[in-house]
């Protein structure tokens, strides 16, 4: 009888615990919401009420989660008998809770209130091509962020300690060693690429190409790969982001007239995010079960659906006649050409949004570099432009001209997102890992996408990687889903065979 009412206690316990984890990540969300309104639909003139609301709901988050009842739960759950999803969500919020409560709360709405004024400066400083509008509130940033990473570490790399907000079980050495193999092993493919002769159709979609007319193309696309519009809305944004609930999972993109891969591409990786949202389990929506797995595995969905899916010869195959119908000037372009105009490694792209798959990862390798040395004091915040046009020219072979194509193409610092850029790199791999092993296990998968039958590619990320929420450490999801621990390997084999069959090497 004692054991009995021992595991009715810890039940109840439990129950009580998970009530307050709901109404705790339900503030994120709303919050999240607010964010996403900001950033497509709120007036100009609604910064100041908007960042004062941002930063009630963030201090509001902070203190519900830092507060003596949730560390009173924690304890009592700490050596409970509990089973691997109980045991999942203790772990998660035991991690963030222990991060949070060495942050004082005053810190959290600062930083809150701080990004959301730096936003709009920022969209000035880019449209105005003048770093020095966003210089002092990025100056802010880097000291509040640094003094979040003493408050939660002071004997850490801070750099490591804010990296770890965006990827907590892939340590920086992991994101470290992955960069520079990338960088060793990529730089050689490139420059043969860039002495190649192939005589590929990179001016395939040369010309203009009414922007209505690519909206309805991207609504197309959303279509043609499944996109459930009952939980989802597609909308333009300055910077093409993906957020939401697996309830309610929104995609943005942006247009250019001369430019619609870069619309289709940029819609498809949103798209990629989006469908893993769209796939956590329903009923543990407001627990760690219902949330995605951190950036990294976040970032392999979408680059998944973009490059392994959108990027290939298979779906153009598909996918080709259809944008025909919207913009009949492409009526003599093959799906061979479209294949091969979808993958040029250009030889001067200075946006890493439109970066191809190869040279995408210096563009990371610069932000990683630079925003290190920020917030390790090694880098003025004056110095961010020549820094930045100097690593261009050293890693990319180009120079910016402007601050616009240069420092202030990325929204990320205005968001106090430091740590954030490796993930990209890092979820680029995973996702080549990943679709190798879906790909082994799926039958004829190349056939399925040139079909446009998706269902079981979505079937199989659900059931390996999106219905698992956070109940896996990232390693363990990723041996889990692949059978291997994370590895570059597979991107790298993958990017050598593609291009060298594409580029005759």
């Amino acid at each position: 009888m004692a054991t009995e009412a021992a595991a009715d206690d810890v039940s109840e316990t439990y129950e009580q615990f998970l009530a307050k984890v709901k109404r705790i990540n339900n503030v994120g969300n709303a919050s999240s919401v607010l964010q996403w309104d900001q950033e497509v639909m709120m007036p100009e003139g609604g910064t100041p009420a908007r960042s004062q609301q941002l930063s009630a709901l963030s201090a509001l988050h902070h203190e519900l989660l830092t507060d003596d009842e949730m560390g009173a739960y924690l304890d009592e759950l700490e050596d409970a008998d509990l089973d691997d999803e109980q045991a999942a969500v203790v772990r998660e919020v035991r991690r963030e809770y222990e991060r949070a409560t060495r942050v004082p709360t005053e810190l959290v709405e600062e930083i809150s209130e701080t990004t959301s004024e730096a936003l709009p400066k920022w969209e000035q400083a880019k449209e105005e091509d003048d770093f020095s509008v966003f210089a002092p509130i990025l100056e802010d940033l880097v000291e509040l962020k640094r003094e979040y990473a003493e408050h939660i570490d002071p004997d850490a790399d801070p750099y490591a300690v804010l990296f770890a907000d965006y990827e907590p079980y892939l340590d920086l050495e992991t994101a470290e060693e992955t960069l520079t193999r990338l960088r060793e092993e990529l730089v050689p493919l490139i420059d043969e690429i860039r002495e190649s002769d192939a005589d590929l159709a990179f001016d395939a979609f040369d010309g203009e190409f009414d922007v209505d007319t690519q909206e309805e193309l991207t609504r197309d696309v959303l279509d043609t790969l499944g996109y459930d519009w009952d939980r989802g809305r597609l909308d333009t944004a300055p910077h093409p982001f993906s957020t939401g609930t697996q309830f309610d999972a929104r995609v943005t993109t942006r247009f250019d007239a001369e430019d619609p891969l870069g619309a289709l591409t940029s819609t498809v990786h949103e798209f990629g995010h989006a469908t893993y949202t769209l796939g956590l389990p329903d009923e543990h929506y407001g627990t760690p079960l219902g949330e995605s797995r951190d950036l990294s595995v976040h970032e392999s969905q979408s680059r998944l659906w973009e490059n392994h899916v959108g990027r290939s010869e298979a779906f153009w195959e598909r996918f080709l006649p259809t944008m025909k119908e919207r913009f009949p000037q492409l009526d003599d372009v093959t799906p061979a050409e479209a294949f091969e105009a979808a993958n040029e490694v250009y030889e001067d792209n200075l946006i890493r949004v439109e970066a191809d798959e190869l040279t995408y990862h210096m563009h990371i390798v610069v932000r990683f570099e630079i925003e290190r040395e920020l917030i390790e004091g090694d880098l003025a915040v004056e110095d961010v432009p020549e820094a930045w046009n100097d690593k261009y020219e050293e890693y990319l072979g180009v120079r910016p001209e402007t601050d616009a194509e240069g420092c202030l193409q990325d929204i990320h610092w205005s968001h106090g997102s430091f740590g954030y850029f490796p993930t990209y790199s890092l979820g680029s791999v995973l996702a080549a890992q990943l679709y190798a092993t879906a790909d082994a296990e799926i039958d004829d998968l190349e056939t399925k996408v040139r079909e446009g039958e998706y269902e079981p590619l979505h079937d199989w990320l659900t059931e390996n990687v999106h219905r698992h929420g956070c109940r896996y450490t990232t390693p363990d999801l990723i041996e889990e889903a692949t059978g291997e621990a994370f590895t570059a390997d597979y991107f790298l084999d993958y990017v050598t065979e593609k291009y060298g069959d594409l580029y005759d090497l």
